[in-house]
Formats: structure tokens, C-alpha cells, sequence
């Protein structure tokens, strides 16, 4: 097959094209380098410069002050589940966890192996069909932190705005919308990401640190655990995830000459608006999950009249070529994810796909 199918795919997800041919022209040997990127050195001269331009490219994006740290982590953003207890949480303390959803719920899972995790807010009565308001959130001014997750993948909401959490430090899950809009960094102690949404491939996670964070981290932790030990090696303390640092680079080199990420909020809203358009005129045929308010544009969710329905939508879409839109198995449904570099062309494609589907089966 030589032709790109459509890729709905929640992760990992689709990644721009033009980052993909950089990548296929440079894979066997790297320009002036004469080996390829997968066989370089992390100690390398050659390697600090991509891991250096991946890290300018990203502070320079989101506006990252000084008093922040950038490191490239393994593990995804579940080990970050259990990394920030473990660092930031002192022995016998609490946090503050706004549940919003599986991966906010599975976040704070973790926290309470390492301490209490306390509910701030919930929306699981509402079957997470939104974010909480502010007034519905109990803070604790002693919390070791408060977290929230940016964008629930699964149930496709979003928060428009950051909670305000006083002075409690705020840590943010960004994985599924990172990069997707202009983030405020200031506001935050601490944002992580999983690469393989909007910024790479698998197998590296961003963690953007404050150094009064940092100085949390107790001794003894499993060294590869520890942020004091990644900010002090520069991220390299062990070999980390080359390849993927190097697409990171690409990627985020590909977002600076699109403009920005003010330009890619702009594009982003387009496809979501197209789509939640297309559902909204259905008549009920196809219902959206998320609450107007709350609406992801990364992860669009909806559900049918009946099971057998969606999962012959699917299997009708996939042999049209617009692939991964089932839904997560732990909720079903439909899912159509248009993460940075997923085109509108792909959108369109699908809102022409679900009216004739109406047509049919309606």
C-alpha cells in the first residue's frame, strides 16, 4: 500500500508527513554524520545538538521562563503517575486530585501508593461528560500539589482553562493535548506529556519542571525515578530514547514554521468544528459525549443508537480508509482523534463518510 490512509488513531497517533520524509531521507545516514540517527551516541557531539534543538524548539514554543526544567523521560506518562508522589510528595503527605476522568482517576490510583490522594473534584456522577467548575472544587491549601488532567483521551473533554489553585503548586497531565495551543507555563510546578499524540513517536515523555520542584525530591529514590538525578545529567544519565528525542526535534521544527501554536489552535479548531458540526446535525443519530463547554478538539467522542450500529460504522469506515475510530474499549462508543498533524482533508472525509452512513442505515 503506497497511499496514506486516514489515521484516527488516539496514539500513538498520526504524525505530519513532511516530519516523516525528513526522517525516511535521513534514516540510513544522517547529513555529515555517516550513520544513522538510531546508531549515533546519546554521548555524541552530534546528539547534543538534537536533543539541544528539541529543547530550544520547545521552550521556545510554549515560552518556557528560566527556573524550568526540560527533560526527556521514559516510561510514558503512567510512570509520571508514580514519579510525582514519589518526588514531590512528602513522606506521609497529600495531594489534591481533580478527577475528570480514566486517566485522571488511573494518575491518582498511583499517587495513593505513595501517600493520600485526596478527590478535589469529580465529574464521574456525570459520567465524565465535562470538567468540574471552579466552585465545585474542594482545595487544600496543604496539599503537596494539585493535579489535573488537560484533555481525557477517552471521553474526549477538555479544560479551557487551567483550575486556579492557589499556592499550592499546580501539576499538570498535558499528554493528549500538548502543543496542540498556547499553554501558560507560569501557572504551573510541573507539566508531562506523553510524546506519541502530538509530538513524536512512543517512547519518550516531556516533563517541564520548576526548580523549587527539584528540590522536593527526597534522597533514596531508584535513581531513574529521581528528577533531581534527570535535571543534573541533562536528561542523559542513561542512554534515553534517541530516536524519538530526534523526532521530537523534527516535529516540533515543523510546528515553529507553521507559526506557532497560536496558528495551530487555529487549524486545530477548524477540524474539531467541522466535525462536532456534522454530529450536532444529525438529529440525535449521532450523540456526543462531552458537554458543549468541555469539548476536546483533540479526541471527538460520540455514541449510536445500538453497539451493533457503531461496530458496523467501523468496520464500514475502516474499508473506506478512515481507520481508528472505535472507541476505547473500556467505554465503546466512537472516537475520532485529529491531534496536530492529522489534516483537515482526513475530516471532511469522514463527515462525508457519517452523512452517507445516516443515509443508509438511518
Amino acid at each position: 500500500m503506497n497511499e496514506r490512509i486516514f489515521n484516527f488513531s488516539a496514539g500513538p497517533a498520526v504524525l505530519p508527513v513532511p516530519v516523516l520524509e525528513e526522517a525516511a531521507r535521513n534514516l540510513v545516514s544522517l547529513p555529515g554524520v555517516g550513520m544513522s540517527v538510531l546508531e549515533i551516541s546519546h554521548r555524541s557531539k552530534t546528539f547534543e545538538e538534537i536533543i539541544g534543538t528539541a529543547e530550544a524548539n520547545l521552550r521556545k514554543l510554549l515560552g518556557v521562563p528560566d527556573g524550568y526544567h526540560v527533560l526527556f523521560l521514559q516510561g510514558g506518562a503512567t510512570m509520571q503517575f508514580s514519579m510525582i508522589p514519589m518526588n514531590l510528595m512528602p513522606k506521609g503527605g497529600k495531594a489534591d486530585y481533580i478527577n475528570t476522568g480514566s486517566w485522571a482517576k488511573a494518575a491518582m490510583k498511583e499517587a495513593a501508593k505513595w501517600g493520600t490522594a485526596q478527590s478535589a473534584g469529580s465529574t464521574e456522577k456525570d459520567n465524565f461528560n465535562r470538567v468540574p467548575l471552579q466552585s465545585e472544587l474542594k482545595l487544600d491549601p496543604q496539599a503537596a500539589y494539585l493535579h489535573y488532567t488537560n484533555n481525557e483521551t477517552i471521553g474526549g473533554v477538555q479544560w479551557q482553562q487551567p483550575p486556579e489553585a492557589g499556592s499550592v503548586p499546580l501539576v499538570c497531565d498535558s499528554s493528549s493535548d500538548f502543543l496542540s495551543r498556547p499553554m501558560d507555563v507560569k501557572r504551573h510546578a510541573l507539566i508531562y506529556a506523553g510524546a506519541q499524540k502530538n509530538v513524536g513517536p512512543a517512547g519518550v515523555v516531556l516533563v517541564i519542571i520548576r526548580d523549587d520542584m527539584v528540590a522536593r525530591t527526597p534522597a533514596g529514590l531508584p535513581v531513574m525515578l529521581d528528577y533531581k538525578v534527570m535535571v543534573e545529567n541533562k536528561s542523559l544519565y542513561n542512554t534515553p530514547p534517541c530516536f524519538s528525542i530526534y523526532m521530537v526535534g523534527l516535529v516540533t521544527k515543523w510546528l515553529l514554521e507553521l507559526g506557532g501554536l497560536e496558528a495551530m489552535q487555529k487549524k486545530n479548531a477548524e477540524k474539531a468544528k467541522l466535525l462536532y458540526d456534522a454530529i450536532d446535525a444529525s438529529g440525535g443519530y449521532y450523540r456526543g459525549h462531552s458537554t458543549k463547554d468541555c469539548r476536546s478538539p483533540m479526541n471527538i467522542t460520540w455514541r449510536m443508537g445500538t453497539e451493533d450500529l457503531e461496530k458496523q460504522f467501523v468496520k464500514e469506515a475502516t474499508a473506506a480508509r478512515l481507520d481508528g475510530l472505535k472507541g476505547h474499549r473500556s467505554v465503546g462508543g466512537l472516537r475520532a482523534s485529529t491531534y496536530n498533524a492529522f489534516p483537515l482533508e482526513g475530516v471532511k472525509a469522514l463527515v462525508d463518510f457519517m452523512k452517507d452512513f445516516q443515509k443508509k442505515h438511518g
